[in-house]
């Protein structure tokens, strides 16, 4: 019997010489851990993306971006409801630049101006008109906000609640009277068209003539009475229609927050409609004055001021509220309009305007 080498039989019970099959199982298993190491990076890379595009989306907007979006929806609120009601400003204007021809009221109006000059008249100025108040409407409404967010950044959230009215009335007062600026000689060209059908085709051209023939002081010959008319309305717009929706959503026993999209857009028309009437019946002295000065160019060295004076003087109280009835229907459907669009508009785009606001007024 042959003798087993004892090195042989050491090493044979302590060594093993892996085959090249172990070898395969080994970088197969290696190559399975890593591939499954990479799958949990790219899933928990992409849980994080996730994540963070949730987090962009449901972060409010701040900033020039907030103020934006209150500007656009104030631009399509304002543009929306003068453009929709540019026949009924038409028969306004009628009545008050013409008394003693368009004194059958408002409907007698409608129906004067089309038997005279067809339906299409009723539409004079619509382009002025929508681009004006679209320009109006975005530093108005954008203003109001931002006037609105300083003072009570400035003041401190106790004494802001204390003095919410006098807030709603200056910031509403400031962001006007940047807005008129802007809107006074889109303003004076729709007067003019209005009330001077022949004067020019449209806005382009009714534009180009009063630039060329008047300068930029017949474009700011109202200027005073625009102020005059605008900053008042506005500020009683905006206070009365605070305090009434502050009214109403504190009769249904909820918060702002707690009601849902028609709840509100019926709270807002409802504001809308009763700061309207208000804001009307506060700026329609104003209003006729303006359209008296726009209807044409005064005489050679006769300043705004005198030209004012003398029309409130020949006009009387009675003169100066002709077409009041008119202007309340318009301003009061024109305002609660706007309300409803302008929520409607910035709730859609996220921003939430106001809540600065809504959070003191408790």
């Amino acid at each position: 019997m042959v003798a087993t080498n004892p090195f042989f039989a050491t090493t044979a019970s302590h060594f093993v010489i892996p085959s090249v099959g172990d070898k395969v199982d080994n970088a197969a298993a290696q190559a399975k851990q890593a591939a499954a190491g990479l799958k949990d990076q790219a899933y928990n890379r992409v849980q994080d993306l996730k994540e963070t595009a949730k987090d962009s989306v449901s972060t409010n907007p701040t900033g020039v971006d907030l103020y934006a979006r209150f500007a656009l929806a104030g631009a399509l609120g304002c543009a929306v409801t003068h453009g929709a009601l540019t026949p009924v400003d038409v028969v306004k204007t009628r009545i008050q630049l013409e008394p003693e021809i368009y004194n059958r009221g408002m409907v007698g109006g409608f129906r004067q101006v089309i038997a005279s000059e067809g339906a299409g008249a009723l539409l004079t100025g619509l382009g002025p008109t929508v681009l004006g108040y679209a320009i109006q409407g975005a530093l108005k409404f954008g203003g109001y906000e931002f006037w609105k967010k300083v003072a009570i950044d400035n003041l401190g959230v106790d004494s802001a609640r204390e003095n919410r009215q006098a807030i709603y009335l200056g910031a509403s007062g400031i962001a006007e009277f940047f807005a008129d600026i802007a809107l006074c000689p889109l303003e004076a060209t729709r007067i003019r068209l209005v009330s001077q059908p022949s004067f020019a085709n449209g806005l382009a051209g009714g534009f180009a003539r009063i630039a060329r023939e008047e300068g930029v002081a017949g474009f700011y010959a109202g200027f005073g009475p625009i102020l005059f008319k605008q900053v008042p309305y506005t500020m009683a717009k905006f206070a009365v229609f605070e305090v009434a929706q502050e009214k109403i959503i504190a009769a249904t026993g909820k918060t702002k927050d707690q009601l849902v999209g028609s709840q509100l857009t019926g709270i807002n028309l409802a504001g809308g409609l009763v700061a309207g009437m208000a804001a009307a019946v506060i700026s329609q002295p104003a209003d006729t004055l303006l359209s008296k000065i726009n209807k044409s160019k005064g005489q050679p060295g006769q300043g705004t001021t005198s030209r004012l004076i003398q029309m409130a003087g020949q006009l009387g109280v009675k003169g100066l509220f002709t077409g009041l009835g008119a202007r309340l229907v318009m301003i009061g459907t024109l305002t609660a309009g706007q309300f409803m669009i302008y929520d409607d508009i910035k709730r859609a785009l996220g921003a939430k305007g106001g809540a600065e606001i809504q959070k003191v007024a408790k």
